[in-house]
């Protein structure tokens, strides 16, 4: 695993929302532990001899910054909202695709009735496309992500008017 690799591995993992991760090979050995507020601490432990702790003080501030600006971002879209909208929210963590591919249309649009099961987005983590179905029937009254961006778990993703 290259330094790039573990600095990308440790900025998907700030943004992903989750607090320890561990990953472990035949050659590495990886923890990601984040606590409270303060930036994640990761402990390399190589069983050969690579040098990979380097990247870690590089992490350390480029995680800190983005994680506040998602934080401040999420609870500003929250409050727009109104209390009769359903929201489907994203049941993982992965890349949010509102079609199965760039040629074809997307799965739902504003103003579209979508019944519950129905398929209205598709989520790709670690190379595995995740259709996302609705679990209410009723009218998509607004798309909250764009398309081909990263979303986290539960992250709200369009609101519903049910019928």
């Amino acid at each position: 695993m290259s330094t790039q690799d573990i600095q990308q591995l440790i900025d998907f993992i700030s943004q992903s929302g989750l607090d320890e991760v561990n990953i472990e090979t035949t050659d590495l050995k990886i923890s990601v532990k984040r606590y409270g507020t303060a930036s994640p601490v990761a402990q390399l432990s190589p069983t050969t001899v690579a040098p990979v702790p380097a990247p870690v003080p590089v992490a350390a501030p480029s995680v800190s910054a983005p994680a506040p600006a998602v934080a401040a971002s999420q609870p500003s879209a929250a409050p727009a909202s109104t209390s009769n909208y359903v929201t489907i929210k994203s049941p993982m963590i992965g890349t949010f695709y509102r079609s199965s591919s760039p040629e074809t249309p997307s799965f739902v649009e504003v103003g579209d009735n979508v019944s519950e099961g129905k398929v209205v987005c598709i989520i790709e983590a670690m190379k595995l496309f995740n259709e996302i179905e609705s679990e209410v029937s009723g009218r998509i009254v607004k798309v909250l992500v764009e398309n081909a961006t990263p979303v986290e778990y539960d992250q709200p993703l369009f609101l519903v008017e049910p019928i």
